[in-house]
């Protein structure tokens, strides 16, 4: 199988071109490629498809096989290959996800795309939609019990489920291995969750760390940053135009009252092309 190795401020995956070709075991293969000791190393498998209803569809695998609607880093290395790679000469696109169509905008430079825009949609804050089990919309300052202990959580959905959580202290000095696991697998969401761990430190500044469904701690989250962006403003802590430094750098977050979406722009890198055999069935 080939593939590019490619990531997004840290937000490492692999990609393969499935616009020729299918893999008859996408889940068994996201997990076997994701190991950093056995595999090629990676936050999970990200595939490029054709589709009826945008220029091209993204396919996503966390690390750990399960599917996920959308990710935000990803999605802009989706933009930089298809443009890079020749599949597209536009510096427009769509792109289909689980979560919908998405619009990218491409920064090339040197005939190499170097930044992307994603309109990531409006924010959704009800409940079941998110989905998370409480009795007020929006969730905000919702008071959950994990570890022993109440947190506050505003949840919001960026085509995937997210808790963000503020915290007063550095988030490099939290203990996001102890408590992520147990945010995830809470029974107060239903399809399990990504937590954001936030620091607000000015009205146009925060910083991040996020507990990943599926994949644990990743040095960076783009629909997280959107989703943290979105709870901080709801909570009267930040404006609507906000840099989010995050482990593997920042995102710049705008959520646009003009038509309610929010708008992220970062970096896409491509790491290495290579070729891997994989286990018999996954080809």
């Amino acid at each position: 199988m080939k593939f590019t190795k490619m990531q997004g401020i840290g937000n490492d995956y692999v990609y393969v071109d499935c616009t020729e070709q299918e893999l008859k075991d996408p889940a068994g293969t996201a997990r076997y490629v994701s190991d950093r000791h056995f595999g090629i190393g990676s936050d999970g498998l990200i595939l490029i498809c054709r589709s009826d209803r945008a220029d091209f569809r993204m396919d996503m695998y966390n690390a750990d096989g399960s599917r996920g609607e959308m990710c935000g880093n990803g999605i802009r290395c989706v933009g930089k290959y298809v443009r890079d790679y020749g599949l597209t000469g536009k510096d427009e696109i769509t792109v289909e996800t689980l979560a919908g169509i998405k619009y990218l905008k491409l920064y090339v430079e040197d005939k190499k795309v170097s930044k992307v825009q994603v309109n990531m949609g409006e924010p959704i804050l009800a409940p079941e939609l998110i989905p998370v089990k409480a009795e007020k919309e929006p969730v905000v300052q919702e008071p959950i019990e994990v570890c022993g202990r109440e947190w506050k959580m505003t949840c919001v959905s960026m085509g995937n489920p997210h808790a963000v959580v503020f915290l007063d202290t550095p988030v490099k000095e939290f203990a996001l291995e102890e408590a992520g696991p147990f945010f995830e697998r809470h029974e107060r969401f239903p399809k399990r969750v990504n937590t954001e761990f936030i620091r607000v430190l000015s009205k146009d500044r925060m910083e991040m760390r996020v507990w990943e469904r599926g994949a644990a701690e990743t040095w960076a989250c783009g629909t997280g940053a959107c989703a943290a962006v979105v709870a901080a403003n709801l909570n009267g802590l930040c404006g609507r135009d906000v840099t989010v430094e995050l482990l593997g750098g920042d995102l710049e977050i705008e959520w646009r009252e003009a038509d309610n979406c929010v708008y992220m722009t970062g970096a896409a890198v491509t790491v290495f092309d290579g070729e891997i055999v994989l286990p018999e069935g996954m080809e």
